[in-house]
């Protein structure tokens, strides 16, 4: 069955199901809609995706039943041939981890789960096709997760973030946000003294409502530039969400920033393979001791087996204060204990350190040159130059729907 709206339409929305009701649906949504082509087929995906005509198309819909023998292979392939010119939008009755894992392969446009409300296919639709002529970037993406409480991860993760929104100098700063994903004590949004605007639990109901407009009112913005994603500290609630809105909100904030930086919670959640999984870089924080080091390799060991493919995780030595003939753990310790897994030790500087997180400014705000920027400008800037150009591996990407 195909129809169309008009003989002269400005934009042409092919869509593929083999539900009679969606079919119904797609046909009250766009049938008397004057500004769009709508090409209706019914058919399943894995029948018709080989032969699926798509000339002309701005947005391609596909409802997918993803438990129907090849469905996933078949829009796979659809994706494929199509590549960048035309976006395609998977509907799925269901979502799980391991559909997530193969849209996050087949890099589709976006995802919208039965049923569905007329108004957010057309918000889809629209969003597709605004993003289709747009060149698209790959989000680099810099995770820190603290082998023991209190090692410093947060304030390097800060340093980090601000690091990397300075590389292009003050006339071009390149977008860049900062993601505390410790939803119960998470410190972020009182390192830089910052309004915490994130509400999970008002998305959770409704997670397809979570667009580019509602990102930008639950995000912070420091003096910087630095763009924050905080939620308000809860430390009496344990505070578990559905992973499905989590890795919805991050790939969001990864299809509109040039950078982003994690800051990881030490529990392990169902959506962390998802964010280390995504990550370009991923540092495991250390404080300079021996049970430190002990959890930081163990913690390398444990990502390796559990996510066999993904980044390889780097040990950062934080605080590490180096004196000659004096006893306690020496750089030669650390080298040896941690063996190719070891990238850097930061020099301590507590009280320089201590004065920004109370003023909520970078570590160069308060002494230009410090050592703990100079290391981490070596760690951070100096290799994300080296590695430019260098095509990143798709599973680095979080890329579970693209939402704008």
């Amino acid at each position: 069955m195909t129809m169309a709206s008009n003989s002269n339409p400005s934009t042409r929305v092919v869509v593929l199901t083999p539900d009679a009701e969606f079919a119904g649906v797609v046909r009250s949504t766009f049938g008397a809609a004057k500004a769009i082509d709508l090409v209706l087929l019914a058919g399943s995906i894995a029948d018709q995706g080989a032969k699926l005509n798509v000339d002309g198309a701005a947005v391609v819909v596909v409802d997918c039943d993803d438990a129907q023998p090849g469905a996933l292979d078949a829009l796979g392939r659809l994706s494929v041939r199509l590549g960048a010119a035309v976006p395609v939008i998977a509907i799925t009755q269901s979502f799980d981890a391991a559909v997530a894992r193969t849209l996050m392969q087949m890099r589709v446009s976006d995802f919208l789960l039965k049923p569905i409300q007329p108004i957010d296919l057309v918000r889809a639709c629209a969003r597709a096709a605004k993003s289709a002529g747009a060149p698209t970037t790959e989000a680099q993406i810099y995770t820190f997760l603290s082998a023991v409480g209190g090692a410093g991860a947060t304030t390097l993760a800060v340093q980090t973030a601000m690091l990397l929104l300075g590389s292009g100098g003050p006339r071009n700063k390149p977008s860049t946000c900062l993601v505390d994903l410790d939803f119960q004590h998470g410190a972020i949004a009182d390192y830089l003294d910052l309004e915490p605007r994130l509400n999970l639990a008002e998305i959770e109901p409704s997670p397809d409502r979570l667009d580019r407009q509602l990102l930008e009112v639950m995000l912070s913005h420091h003096a910087s530039g630095l763009a924050v994603v905080a939620a308000p500290n809860r430390p009496a609630e344990m505070r578990s969400f559905d992973p499905d809105v989590v890795t919805r909100l991050l790939d969001l904030v990864s299809s509109h920033f040039e950078y982003v930086v994690f800051d990881m919670p030490r529990t392990w959640f169902a959506w962390t393979d998802s964010v280390l999984l995504g990550s370009n870089k991923l540092y495991i924080v250390s404080e300079t001791t021996v049970p430190g080091l002990r959890h930081a390799k163990q913690l390398v060991a444990a990502i390796k087996e559990r996510l066999d493919g993904g980044p390889q995780p780097q040990v950062i030595v934080n605080r590490f204060a180096q004196k000659m003939f004096a006893s306690g753990l020496g750089m030669s310790d650390i080298q040896q204990t941690m063996g190719d897994a070891f990238v850097s030790a930061i020099p301590n500087d507590y009280a320089l350190v201590r004065e920004a997180i109370d003023r909520g400014v970078p570590l160069d705000e308060v002494k230009a040159g410090n050592k703990i920027t100079a290391q981490l400008k070596k760690l951070v800037i100096e290799q994300n130059r080296a590695a430019e150009g260098k095509p990143v591996p798709l599973l680095k990407k979080l890329k579970l729907s693209l939402a704008g």
